[in-house]
């Protein structure tokens, strides 16, 4: 009799534990997420998956989920393709969250069969690609700002009003980072009348783009804009163009409009400008901006500045939260019920990190054009937000 007492009282408190789990796992929301926290990209890889956590854990402190708190899951892919996938995997296995963000285009276009058929999850990444952002094809799949094909188009439209007609040359890396909008940029020079007179392409990383240079000149370039480089060989360009005395206006998408670049530059950033979809972190008078401030003066005292990619990381993450807040209260919180959250998005606040957002085909196409400020190192604003849908 005693044994059997026992016995029962085990299997009670057993039972009762695992009641616990199952309540506490209701509690919890779970975010996962493959970063290039080491390799060839992790000076923005460290960066964007602080943002992402930082806007997160900041959701948990204002109460989470409603009510339900969120668990990031993060694991280095190491700017790795096979790396990253398998940690893609691992973690979808191991924890199976609700939501998943990766860490580059080679990545996502990796998994996207997988997400699209298997684990149907949302997903978002690093990446701006123009193929991920089809939502036809990869439903699941959401890009947190304009795609590298807006960003031309932004910048294209700012060309058009500046100086019809204009001359302008695409330059760019021989990669498919480089080549993603430059078809997309050939047809938008046609639809805006201006004069596409030169595509130049370079290595990520070289220095001897005599030729290049050489070409802009023959052709009379007037405007140049850089894909697919995030430092060089933008700053030699720039160089050898001045000393051939070209009078041209260089200009860069995302990756290519960050504080790294001014100070790598210096002088030879006169006149350069760029799309960036996500205010700076020294632009204080953004509401989202101070907000960002304080907890990082909170929680990160150590930290004196965050660039445009810890920005991106930070703008997903608001948008993860705000998908999971309306996939919960509508009952679905699956990859199904996040992907309608997404779609419902319109006119949406974020405090000025962007213009309110309206999400169109899983991704947000709108920038501002900004222009270097040389003596103060930072870039400021020129345009108002322009969109391309």
């Amino acid at each position: 009799m005693r044994k059997s007492l026992i016995l029962i009282m085990v299997m009670a408190i057993g039972m009762i534990s695992l009641v616990g789990l199952e309540c506490f796992a209701a509690d919890v929301v779970k975010v996962g997420a493959v970063q290039p926290i080491t390799g060839r990209f992790a000076f923005a890889g460290v960066q964007i998956n602080a943002g992402l956590e930082d806007a997160l854990m900041m959701a948990n402190e204002d109460g989470g989920i409603n009510g339900k708190k969120i668990e990031y899951i993060m694991e280095d892919g190491t700017y790795s393709v096979d790396k990253a996938v398998a940690a893609f995997k691992r973690i979808m296995a191991r924890d199976n969250p609700v939501i998943m963000y990766g860490e580059s285009t080679g990545m996502g276009k990796a998994v996207a069969p997988e997400i699209k058929d298997r684990y149907k999850v949302l997903y978002s990444s690093t990446s701006f690609s123009s193929e991920l952002a089809n939502a036809a094809e990869n439903p699941f799949v959401f890009v947190p700002g304009p795609t590298y094909s807006d960003m031309f188009g932004i910048l294209l439209k700012y060309i058009a009003k500046e100086k019809p007609a204009a001359n302008v040359a695409f330059f760019y890396s021989d990669t498919e980072f480089g080549r993603d909008p430059i078809a997309y940029g050939r047809e938008m020079c046609k639809k805006l009348g201006l004069n596409l007179v030169a595509e130049e392409v370079a290595k990520v990383g070289g220095v001897d783009v005599a030729s290049q240079v050489l070409d802009l000149k023959r052709k009379n370039a007037e405007y140049v804009i850089f894909q697919g480089f995030v430092l060089s060989p933008v700053p030699a360009v720039i160089k050898q163009a001045r000393d051939y005395g070209l009078k041209v206006k260089f200009m860069g998408t995302h990756w290519g409009t960050h504080k790294m670049l001014l100070d790598k530059m210096g002088p030879l950033a006169e006149g350069y400008l760029g799309v960036m979809p996500y205010a700076f972190y020294y632009q204080e008078d953004i509401p989202m901006i101070q907000k960002i401030r304080a907890w990082n003066q909170k929680h990160h005292p150590e930290v004196k500045y965050r660039p445009t990619s810890y920005m991106q990381g930070f703008f997903t993450g608001l948008v993860f939260v705000e998908c999971l807040k309306r996939a919960d209260k509508a009952g679905d919180l699956t990859g199904e019920g996040l992907v309608k959250a997404l779609q419902s998005i319109k006119d949406f606040d974020v405090g000025g990190l962007m213009a309110p957002i309206t999400v169109i085909n899983n991704k947000i196409p709108m920038g501002r054009v900004y222009k270097a400020n040389v003596s103060k190192k930072v870039f400021e604003p020129i345009s108002d937000w322009i969109r391309t849908d």
